[in-house]
């Protein structure tokens, strides 16, 4: 199993809640009294949206960075790791996963693809820093190998979509400009195999990173993209959304409420940051796009979906899309449970995928 060192909550973080103002009774004035502001939602108590604006987070177990230090494991190759920033204006950091073993050892080891990593949750919650997005990423660093770069980026409904796509074309450039400079980097990676990839939300921001919907400026030569179960929407109810299996962690109220928080408000799920294929999103340049892998739970319940865009892919004339199913797991099981046995054969399918291109 692969485990963190250090592991704490961070500091509470001040709500910002406006207080009421009411005129004092002894002054004689009368004024009107604000009521104090209610929950409008609240997403799993892992945030609430107040009535005025406010959004409260509750405190989160993250990953600490342990200066670099390699992490062992009984069956893979140590993993060091650190914390950059890649946007400065935003404050918004990246975390580098690099084998310890086997490149940039100064010994002429071979260099490592690298794979640009975007996590899940909704658009709404979820950092690189989490114990899960963690553990997933250490174990793809070690077991692919390659170098992992698991970006964070701003959250809805503080930062609605296009928010984060915007931040995604902002690691692109950095990583396209500056990232050579970084010494892990410029002894471990091969920029000439750079893949996208992400989970949920992730994948849905890794496939607008091949499809053309980032800014030009951010793009780079990509020699593929690898999306974990993406998260897409659609006003129109799909069989498996309907039947919706029990038991899963992903429910259909679940992301009809994170669709809700991270779209602009009043758009419908049809927005194009949701459906791909919706009344005004634009054509899919299929052919222009890299060898594509899509990997999903047969039990998720966003699979009719992810079938019907591998489909649309290949009806449009790109060969080179491959859905690999799982039957019997749900969404996010790669993130829910990084050390099982599903999760070790999606690592195994994603290595042939990567070091085969």
């Amino acid at each position: 199993m692969l485990l963190a060192r250090r592991q704490a909550p961070p500091a509470p973080r001040p709500t910002g809640i406006a207080m009421s103002r009411t005129t004092s009774p002894a002054s004689g004035v009368s004024g009107e009294v604000r009521p104090p502001p209610h929950v409008v939602e609240d997403c799993l108590g892992i945030f609430q949206l107040l009535s005025d604006g406010t959004v409260k987070r509750a405190p989160a177990p993250l990953v600490l960075p342990d200066d670099g230090a390699p992490l062992p494991s009984a069956d893979a190759p140590a993993v060091r790791w650190k914390d950059v920033v890649y946007d400065e204006d935003r404050g918004l950091s990246l975390r580098m996963f690099v084998p310890s073993a086997g490149a940039g050892d100064g010994g002429g080891a071979e260099k490592l693809p690298v794979l640009v990593y975007f996590h899940g949750g909704g658009f709404c919650v979820g950092s690189f820093a989490n114990p899960n997005f963690h553990a997933s990423c250490l174990r793809l660093a070690a077991e692919l190998p390659a170098v992992v770069l698991s970006a964070d980026y701003r959250l809805a409904p503080e930062h609605r979509l296009p928010a984060a796509f915007d931040d995604a074309g902002r690691l692109l450039s950095w990583l396209r400009d500056q990232a050579a400079a970084d010494p892990w980097l410029a002894g471990s990676a091969d920029f000439g195999r750079v893949f996208v990839s992400g989970d949920s939300a992730g994948a849905n921001i890794a496939h607008r990173a091949v499809s053309g919907d980032l800014s030009s400026s951010a793009r780079l030569a990509l020699a593929g993209c690898v999306l974990l179960y993406p998260y897409f929407g659609g006003e129109r109810r799909t069989e498996s959304e309907a039947a919706c299996p029990p038991g899963e962690f992903l429910t259909l109220a679940l992301s009809d409420q994170m669709w809700r928080l991270a779209l602009p408000a009043g758009a419908t799920r049809d927005h194009p940051a949701a459906n791909p294929f919706g009344p005004d999103s634009p054509a899919l340049r299929a052919a222009q796009l890299p060898p594509l892998l899509v990997l999903a739970g047969g039990r998720d319940l966003l699979i009719d979906r992810i079938r019907d865009y591998v489909a649309r892919l290949r009806a449009a004339g790109h060969g080179r899309a491959e859905l690999v199913e799982f039957p019997g797991a749900g969404h996010g099981f790669m993130v829910l449970d990084p050390d099982g046995e599903a999760a070790g054969e999606l690592v195994r399918v994603v290595r042939r995928f990567v070091h085969g291109a």
